[in-house]
């Protein structure tokens, strides 16, 4: 079993910043893509950004510009850094991995228990 724990989540004020990160923890060959999604309340889970295993990245248009989503293999975790963060970036960030356990099993895909990020206007 693979656990996700997301950290860094809190209160901010409009223009400020934030970095969340997320490690994954359990029986783990190989994590493929990492990403995070965001839920804002009365909303659905939308996507923010992820990373390959290689570093290729992908942003959300309202991501673009403002955050940067970085990987540490070694220590299988993977940051999102939050620059000039607006009131309508308030939402619970989950974090997202897709990881085989084994070198003889499929990939399964895991998310965080959620953090939450306000910002404040």
């Amino acid at each position: 079993q693979v656990q996700l724990v997301e950290s860094g989540g809190g209160l901010v004020q409009a223009g400020g910043s934030l970095r969340v990160s997320c490690a994954a923890s359990g029986t783990i060959f190989i994590i493929n893509a990492m990403g995070w999604y965001r839920q804002a309340p009365g909303k659905q889970r939308e996507f923010v950004a992820s990373i390959t295993s290689g570093g290729s990245t992908n942003y959300a248009d309202s991501a673009k510009g403002r955050f940067t989503i970085s990987r540490d293999n070694a220590k299988n975790t993977v940051y999102l850094q939050m620059n000039s963060l607006k009131p309508e970036d308030t939402a619970v960030y989950y974090c997202n991995a897709d990881v085989r356990s084994s070198w003889n099993r499929g990939i399964s895909d895991y998310w965080g228990q959620g953090t939450q990020v306000t910002v404040s206007s």
